[in-house]
């Protein structure tokens, strides 16, 4: 779906008018293209004191093949980023009127022990924002609060999350910001820390902002995991994926095959002709199934069992939008049933037999209604935030055999659903947010390859918003 507005005014023309009249003029997002580099420019460092994750970014910055310039917060980032062979120097503030924009701020605040010693941040950002160019990244790296030595240290760690949050407010032209929490260990293991740097650092993350996200240092499984190929980190890897007929099913689908993997694309009988046609483009393989049907998960089961699979993504979804006064018995059940039920029945059946393989992937599509509710959508968002509940009490379970559990919560993405919204609903739903814009259905796509990466073993038991940090809810 096109959002007029959003070409209007990057037009020449309407450019100047919405300028003239203080109209908000969102950026057109960079978002990840194969033709194109996925990082370039320069990267700025900053850090609090005693900073014990620098040699890791370092790492990250020689692999990625970026410049880095160290801001006067970061003594050790010169030394360190010569001992990586690194080209490096000190971070000056660009002309007002420069082309030469950094393309990143790095911030580690891993070693910030008390409140007293949050000032860095300010100093770091007072300097750098306003250098920082469109569609720029900023990415702050803390410690897990819930694993801090003293109840000081979880006050200051905890604080980085209001820091970020308003950076990805204020710093707007397409920017985003987001928050790493890294448990003591992760760092250190191969990919641990990379895979998800690596994400939030590039276009594919052109919609996730004002994310908190923990890694975990329970990866041992990426450590001892084969190498893979960063341009293919998917090969060899079988996808199954729910709803994959079109929409934003179809785009995880495409990217998760654009990363190598085989899918094997999940939709309803109806829609068979359109599910063939999308996974004849693949290369995948289309399997015809009501999802909500008592025989599902056994057929789905079987169809899968030769081979297995590495990754699950549950993304089939319906809604069937009344106030509960109104909703009929029927349409709050299908909606349980295929949103949440579902989910549970097939993933109990592929563990159970073994078919989803240690190591692997299950990541689940909630909603930002999941998170604050929405008006008429009783049923769905409890359907929603069932998903999260999920994710969050399944983890532990499935940490032993090495298998992740996440879901994305998609904001206002540009689909035919989203169309079909009265048009003063659907403008509200895309200005809504630090983007002032809808996403696409790639944005989702995109952060459900992230967590699926070989080097995401880390991260479990989450939901990432996918909605450029909408104003609604949490």
């Amino acid at each position: 779906m096109s959002d007029s507005y959003l070409k209007f005014v990057n037009s020449p023309f309407g450019a100047r008018f919405a300028r003239s009249l203080g109209l908000p003029k969102p950026e057109v997002l960079r978002r990840y293209r194969a033709d194109r580099p996925e990082f370039e420019g320069m990267v700025a460092i900053g850090a609090g004191r005693e900073p014990q994750l620098l040699d890791a970014l370092a790492s990250l910055v020689a692999s990625i093949g970026v410049t880095s310039v160290a801001h006067e917060s970061a003594t050790p980032w010169v030394a360190l980023a010569n001992r990586h062979g690194l080209m490096t120097g000190r971070f000056e503030p660009a002309d007002s009127g420069s082309s030469a924009r950094l393309a990143a701020l790095l911030f580690d605040a891993s070693g910030i022990e008390d409140s007293t010693q949050l000032e860095p941040l300010h100093a770091f950002f007072h300097d750098t924002l306003r250098s920082l160019g469109k569609c720029g990244r900023i990415v702050v790296l803390g410690r897990t609060p819930e694993t801090c030595d003293t109840p000081r240290q979880w006050t200051a760690q905890r604080a980085l999350e209001g820091l970020t949050r308003s950076l990805g407010k204020e710093a707007r032209r397409g920017i985003t910001a987001n928050l790493l929490y890294v448990e003591k260990g992760a760092g250190s293991s191969d990919h641990a820390l990379d895979a998800t740097l690596r994400f939030f650092l590039s276009p594919r993350s052109a919609y996730v902002s004002g994310q908190v996200v923990r890694i975990g240092a329970n990866a041992a499984n990426v450590a001892n995991a084969p190498a893979f190929d960063w341009t293919q980190p998917l090969a060899g890897k079988r996808a199954v994926v729910t709803g994959a007929a079109r929409g934003i099913g179809a785009a995880i689908a495409g990217v998760l095959a654009a990363e190598g993997a085989h899918v094997i694309g999940i939709d309803i009988p109806p829609a068979r002709d359109a599910l063939e046609s999308t996974m004849q483009q693949l290369n995948g393989t289309a399997l015809a199934f009501d999802i909500a049907a008592p025989e599902a998960p056994a057929q789905i089961a079987a169809a899968l069992d030769e081979l297995g699979v590495d990754i699950v993504v549950h993304n089939a979804g319906i809604t069937k939008d009344k106030t509960i006064a109104k909703m009929t018995d029927a349409a709050w059940q299908n909606v349980i049933d295929i949103n949440l039920s579902a989910q549970e029945r097939i993933d109990d059946a592929l563990l159970a037999a073994g078919i989803l393989r240690d190591g692997g992937r299950i990541i689940g599509v909630s909603s930002i209604s999941g998170i604050a509710g929405n008006l008429g959508q009783t049923n769905y968002a409890t359907s929603k935030a069932g998903v999260i509940g999920r994710v969050q009490s399944m983890a532990p379970h499935l940490r032993a055999r090495g298998i992740t559990i996440n879901a994305v919560a998609p904001g206002f993405i540009e689909t035919q659903m989203t169309a079909k919204i009265p048009l003063t609903i659907r403008e509200a739903g895309r200005r809504m947010n630090s983007m002032s814009q809808g996403g696409q259905p790639v944005d989702v796509a995109q952060t459900i390859a992230w967590l699926a990466h070989p080097g995401a073993a880390g991260v479990t038991g989450q939901i990432v918003r996918v909605c450029g940090q909408s104003l609604i809810g949490a």
